[in-house]
Parts: C-alpha cells; structure tokens; sequence
C-alpha cells in the first residue's frame, strides 16, 4: 500500500482546515500541520483514520521571506523522520482536494516516480533578476504596512535595490533559477535530495523575495529528477493545482464555481474563505461519494 503524506502550512481560516483535514482522514494518509508561530491558540483538529502530526518547532512565517521555505523544509523533514512515504503533499491550510482519497491514490500509483511540480510559462526572467539576483534589505518585512518603522524599511529597500540596479550589482548569477506554484507533490527520493540541499538553499535564498515560488523548481530542475518532472508545459497540470488567478492575483473559489471545481481533471484547489461553507460542504461531500 502506498502511504501519503499531507504537509499543510495554516495560519488562518481555520475551519476551512477543518474540512480539509476531513477530506485527508484516510488510513492511507498521514497529516502533518505546521501553524504558523504568530498563531497562539492553536485550533482544535481531528482525525479518526489518518495519523497526524503537528510540528512543536514552528517558525515564525513572513509572507515573501525564506521564512516560509523554513517552515516547508521542517514538514518534509517531520515527515521523513516518521516514515519514508511514497508521496509528500505540500498544501496550504485553505486548499481542498477535488478528487477522493481513492481517485487520488490510484493517480499517483499510476504515475508513481513522477514529481509534481508547476512550472511558469513565458519569460520569467524580470521576475527572476529581481527576486533572487538583487539582495533585499529587512525581508520579513515584505508585507505593507503604514507603520512609521516599516516605511523607513521599505524606503531603504528600495534604495537600495535602486542602487545595485545602478552599479550592476547582482548575486547568484550561476544558478539556473525556474519558477512556479510552490505547491508540489514529491517522491521520497526528491524529498531526499531536497532536503540534503538545505543549507545551501538557505544561504542561497537569504534577503530574496518569494523564493518559495523558485526553490524547489530550481533544485529539480538542476538535478537528475528534472527528467521526472510530470509537466512543464502546463503549470497547473504539472502541479496538479487549481489556482484561480484574475490579472496575476489569487482570489478565493466562490459557490458559483462549483461546477468548474467539480468537472476539473486536478486533483487539489486553492484558495477557500470561511465565509463559503456552502461550496466547501458541497465540494468535500461530492468527494466522498
């Protein structure tokens, strides 16, 4: 029997966790939650079938900072200190399944070898250049903010990003970087190799921007499990994720979409509000049937 592993990164919308991790509470599977360390009152989950796993050493996660590449790292490695599973699922805590745990199982037994990973299409080069080449100053403080300090921060920053554009300043320019979704489902052994990667990934990434969008498409892609790569013509199809993007900005699924969740080939969409409990009642029982 292939054994799962769901990695899921939460730090809000918690009772959409809740439907999440009932759609997950397989014998097959094993659950594994890191919350984000700004959350104090951690939320109650259940389980009556999955094993489940919630990491003590959680890390303070800061939207565009390697933070959040920390806080993956820590799951793949709880995950592979439990057991050596046949797949590793990393999900975000608003994120549902479209297909049953059997539909799911039985895709990945098909397709077992294969890495799940979403390459962007097009010329992702500015992108690149200023995300991981330039070097950016107070980094766990991407997020906006009004606050006299961060406004100070940000005007450094970009000073600072203004004058290594100036002088031609660039770092890291031996790398052959890729981009995508960072949601992904890998093999043991990529796992493996991911993680042997760590300390260089995080020197690598440190003062970038985003990198959890570049990671673990560069790693792969500069290692002999490019050749393992589902797909990389489609970002979708490769990472098997459904991601609603309206003019390069992820919005939330709505009960009017249900049709379109319920007829996609994918096997995971994101991203889901509390406020729809409705599409979310909908969706997690026509999973179940």
């Amino acid at each position: 029997m292939m054994k799962h592993a769901y990695l899921i990164l939460a730090h809000n919308q918690f009772e959409v966790l809740e439907f999440l991790v009932t759609a997950l509470d397989d014998t097959r599977n094993d659950i594994y939650i890191h919350f984000d360390a700004k959350v104090k009152t951690l939320p109650k989950v259940h389980v009556n079938k999955a094993g489940l796993y919630i990491l003590e050493d959680r890390t303070d996660v800061r939207w565009g900072d390697i933070s959040v590449v920390e806080a993956e790292l820590k799951l793949f490695e709880k995950a592979q200190q439990i057991q050596n599973y046949s797949y590793y699922h990393l999900l975000s805590g608003v994120d549902i399944p479209l297909k049953s745990q059997d539909y799911i199982h039985q895709f990945f037994a098909k397709h077992r070898g294969k890495e799940f990973i979403g390459y962007s299409k097009g010329d992702s080069s500015d992108h690149i250049e200023r995300k991981v080449r330039r070097y950016h100053a107070f980094p766990r403080d991407f997020r906006p903010s009004n606050s006299a300090g961060n406004l100070i921060k940000k005007s450094i920053r970009f000073a600072a990003l203004r004058l290594q554009f100036l002088l031609g300043i660039k770092r890291n320019q031996n790398i052959n970087f890729k981009k995508g979704t960072q949601w992904i489902s890998l093999t043991n052994s990529f796992v493996s190799y991911l993680l042997s990667q760590k300390i260089d990934i995080l020197k690598i990434y440190k003062n970038t921007f985003c990198a959890d969008e570049i990671v673990v498409q560069t790693v792969c892609w500069n290692s002999k499990f490019r050749e393992a790569i589902f797909n990389t013509d489609d970002e979708a199809l490769g990472s098997q994720r459904m991601i609603r993007w309206i003019n390069n900005q992820i919005y939330d699924w709505e009960l009017e979409d249900l049709n379109i969740l319920q007829s996609s080939n994918l096997l995971f969409a994101r991203k889901f509000n509390n406020r729809d409990t409705q599409l979310l009642e909908q969706l997690t029982n026509h999973i179940s049937n």
